[in-house]
């Protein structure tokens, strides 16, 4: 199959009415735009509310701005100009900006506003200060999306992390799976590059972003069966998202179809308050609800994934939420509380760690390490708002 072609006007979905075409203009004057034909032939068009269509397709609700642009302060976790070290033994590098979708939910969306600046073209201070710190021993490439980048700078990166000894473990964060898997299986020097840098002492992984069972084609099934055979391990991560997952049906058969690929169910994750997203909150009793649902319809291969929320001060873990409590706790921690079991009031409308009374007295907002992002510290601090409390 030829590679699909990119869209970035609004103008180009025919799909669309003009009128609502106009009514969009609004959005992607602000945020960007970016779709490609084989993910638009996935989508209903006959169906208003088809979850593939909401994925990518601007929504008006983007314009309120409820909560914060930087909702989890990535701001304090910038070490050098790209790169980001927040917890002990894993570093990211921002190595683009481009997504090969502008997933329309994103918890970086700040990245995708027309006037914001955030990655870097010169990754050398990341892999320099990552040389520097023995303790990293894995690296993950995102942004944006790593696997948007052409093999021959993809491969570049992906050698001068492999001349470091102490980077055991090269993550590659990415849409590009479900949404252009042809660019991974017709791609003979990316799966070369991933045969050569992933072995049985150093491997690449794959953090695959599937949100919804339907993206599970069978094109992304080749894609899987290519990444595989070249020596990467393949995980999903993805949020619960109002409107488009947000069923146990549709979430035990993404459990099921991940399982039966051989990609591992890796985290469920609570959508974090960014701004322009709040069409897409549910409450964090409804979300745990939903993933129970989803488990208990499963196998235990599915049963291994984790719903947590990527929180400022670290991972936390959903355990249960009964009678009004939430039973939390931390699965990654920025101040070393690995473990740290908590137990909070858990109002009805809580939608986030912040929502939960009592929830300061187990963690503080961290102080900016860099003015690296000088842009977008400008933006963390937007005002709280009914979504997070929390500011």
């Amino acid at each position: 199959m030829a590679q699909p072609k990119y869209i970035t006007d609004i103008d180009r979905i025919a799909h669309l009415p003009e009128t609502e075409r106009q009514r969009l203009k609004r959005i992607v004057d602000k945020f960007v735009f970016r779709v490609n034909e084989f993910y638009l032939s996935l989508i209903d068009w006959n169906d208003p509310a088809d979850p593939l269509r909401k994925l990518v397709i601007p929504n008006e609700g983007e314009l309120k701005e409820y909560g914060r642009w930087d909702a989890s302060d990535e701001d304090t976790n910038y070490v050098v100009p790209g790169c980001q070290h927040k917890y002990k033994s894993t570093a990211l590098l921002i190595v683009s900006e481009v997504c090969g979708a502008y997933c329309r939910y994103c918890f970086r969306k700040r990245l995708f506003r027309n006037d914001v600046k955030e990655a870097v073209n010169d990754v050398e201070p990341g892999l320099k200060y990552i040389a520097e710190h023995p303790e990293i021993s894995n690296v993950l490439l995102t942004g944006g999306d790593s696997l948007i980048l052409g093999t021959p700078k993809l491969r570049s990166i992906i050698e001068r992390l492999r001349a470091i000894d102490h980077v055991k473990i090269i993550r590659l964060g990415s849409k590009i799976p479900v949404f252009n898997p042809m660019r991974i299986y017709e791609d003979e020097q990316l799966l070369a590059t991933i045969r050569e840098f992933s072995d049985a002492q150093k491997r690449i992984y794959v953090m695959a972003h599937i949100n919804h069972p339907r993206e599970i084609t069978p094109e992304a099934v080749r894609g899987f069966e290519a990444l595989h055979n070249a020596g990467a391990i393949v995980v999903n991560q993805t949020p619960i998202l109002r409107g488009i997952n947000d069923d146990p049906n549709v979430l035990s058969e993404l459990l099921d179809r991940l399982s039966w690929a051989g990609v591992t169910p890796y985290y469920f994750f609570v959508n974090r308050p960014v701004a322009g997203n709040s069409d897409f909150v549910l409450p964090l009793a409804k979300v745990y609800e939903l993933v129970e649902q989803a488990k208990a319809r499963t196998s235990g291969l599915g049963k291994r994934v984790r719903l947590s929320m990527s929180h400022t001060s670290g991972k936390i873990e959903i355990l249960a939420i009964e009678d009004g409590k939430a039973y939390l706790k931390y699965h990654q921690s920025r101040d070393g509380q690995y473990g740290k079991f908590m137990v909070l009031d858990c109002p009805p409308d809580a939608a986030w760690f912040d929502d939960l009374p009592g929830n300061e007295h187990y963690w503080s907002k961290p102080s900016k390490k860099t003015e690296a992002v000088v842009s977008v510290n400008a933006m963390s601090d937007y005002p709280r708002t009914a979504v997070s409390q929390h500011t």
